[in-house]
């Protein structure tokens, strides 16, 4: 039981609500019957007796190009991160000299198709998770122009139209491969209401086709594309760039394997310190003028996944910051991928590493979760029970235990195609935010830690690992193991039960 504890601080949730506002973690997703269908309609168009052999053949394309990254240098200079520029001449400062491709994967046509067949679905899944998260911590957040860099054949454009469905105005993209320009096009021709899109083969042909005016965009996403630049160097001034394009929040989004969070990690470190260093510059300076350069756009703090803005606490730890969403099956992954010398299940397991910026500073005056409230131990729960809460209610017991049992069914039984033929209507758009907003919400103050790897529970006690921010200001942060017991804290042990990897933890 949670109370108020007597003085000025207000609780701001109730137990119901704090347990929602730190689940941010999705079941298995599926894939929106509008992709299934464009998907399926694509590769029915482009049939191909070999198409096996086509996925095999890409998929160990993507073992090369981790191969690759895996010559790159481990850990990375901190010259390097921090300014990558330095190390360079001054004449060939924004010079890039490869670009993703270069790494010795070319997205031809029969590489396009094999890609749509066997991980657009996946790479969907994973942003529309991020994003999905995006939207719950920033409810003010609602983009008008997007860019999505390495848009591939769409996957984050699918699911920035699924986050936000009427929101968008203008979509950019960029994508050097004509063949997954053409597959793009192709899987959205029958969809209705779409946004302005216009496709461009680089950033340059981007910034030399609009006006100066007109560079700065809500939202930019750049997926799955980082790993695929064969230079560190290049990789920093790319994502430089990209953050000049952004008027307000970036997005980056990479493989969950330990070379996909050491890129992340790295964009990470770079954008605070290029910020932190701008703003250095400008409060020091003896000019006034200079000093009312300082806007509330001025700075970076991380939204997500992150709870605070200092360095990373797994840095040299041998653990890398990843997460996993779960995602059913479609008919054409169940048809042309394969399986070990088993039946091929009914899910797969995206794993992905992501760090998503706003510019301006993070919220520090806002109460922390936890801050005014009060929770009893099990003995003072215990002594303040009436008679009637020892009452057995044996159908509730009946049907809590039905519940369990339906949770626990075999999931190779998924079959997500089943609903294809269900009607599809324009007017179906996701009412997620309103239920978030009766729920609770959770900021992005440094008051929620986040839960890494799946918690481990032993009899009546929870043992978490939380990257948490251990000061107000979310300037510096900890990697910590959190125990929970139902002895001392039943309300806070029941929500780490079921809490799962991915989820917030309040502080």
């Amino acid at each position: 039981m949670a109370s108020s504890v007597s003085g000025t601080i207000v609780p701001r949730f109730t137990a119901d609500t704090l347990r929602s506002a730190a689940k941010l973690s999705q079941g298995c997703h599926v894939v929106p019957v509008r992709l299934r269908r464009a998907i399926k309609k694509y590769l029915r168009e482009k049939e191909d007796p070999h198409m096996k052999r086509k996925v095999l053949s890409l998929s160990e394309s993507f073992h090369e190009v981790k191969e690759v990254n895996l010559l790159l240098p481990t850990s990375t200079s901190k010259e390097l991160v921090e300014d990558p520029l330095k190390s360079m001449q001054s004449s060939k400062r924004w010079k890039i000299k490869s670009a993703y491709g270069d790494i010795g994967l070319k997205y031809r046509d029969d590489e396009t198709i094999a890609y749509v067949a066997s991980r657009m679905p996946a790479v969907y899944a994973a942003c529309y998770r991020v994003l999905s998260e995006v939207k719950r911590r920033l409810p003010d957040f609602s983009p008008a122009k997007v860019l999505d860099f390495g848009a591939g054949t769409g996957s984050a454009m699918w699911a920035l139209r699924e986050v936000w469905p009427k929101s968008m105005e203008k979509i950019n993209l960029i994508e050097p491969s004509q063949s997954m320009q053409r597959a793009g096009q192709r899987l959205i021709k029958d969809l209705k209401d779409l946004p302005f899109i216009q496709s461009y083969g680089s950033i340059q042909a981007l910034t030399q086709s609009i006006s100066k005016s007109d560079t700065q965009h809500d939202l930019v996403i750049a997926s799955y594309v980082l790993g695929e630049i064969p230079s560190l160097k290049d990789r920093i001034t790319v994502v430089r760039q990209l953050w000049d394009l952004t008027g307000d929040v970036l997005i980056l989004i990479e493989p969950g394997t330990p070379e996909g969070s050491n890129i992340i990690s790295q964009m990470r470190s770079h954008i605070l310190w290029m910020e932190s260093r701008k703003i250095r510059k400008l409060e020091s300076a003896s000019h006034k003028s200079s000093k009312s350069l300082i806007t509330m756009k001025s700075g970076a703090f991380i939204v997500a996944p992150c709870p605070h803005d200092g360095r990373c606490p797994l840095y040299n730890t041998g653990k890398y910051c990843h997460f996993v969403q779960r995602l059913e099956r479609t008919t054409s992954q169940r048809a042309y991928k394969r399986s070990r010398g088993k039946p091929l299940r009914g899910y797969e397991d995206e794993k992905f590493s992501y760090v998503a910026f706003r510019r301006g500073r993070r919220p520090s005056r806002e109460p922390w979760p936890l801050d005014g409230m009060k929770f009893d131990t099990l003995k003072e729960q215990h002594a303040k029970r009436s008679p009637e809460d020892l009452e057995i209610d044996y159908e509730d017991q009946i049907e809590s235990e039905v519940d369990d049992d339906e949770q626990e069914q075999d999931l190779v039984s998924y079959n997500s195609d089943i609903t294809e033929t269900d009607a599809i209507t324009d007017d179906d758009d996701d009412d997620s935010g309103e239920e978030a907003e009766e729920r609770g919400r959770a900021d992005v103050g440094g008051g929620w830690g986040r839960i890494i790897y799946s918690p481990i529970r032993r009899g009546k006690r929870v043992e978490m690992d939380v990257c948490r921010a251990i000061n107000r200001d979310g300037t510096e942060g900890s990697f910590d193991r959190i125990v929970v017991t139902q002895r001392k804290n039943p309300t806070l042990h029941r929500q780490a039960r079921r809490s799962l990897w991915g989820d917030l933890w309040p502080f």
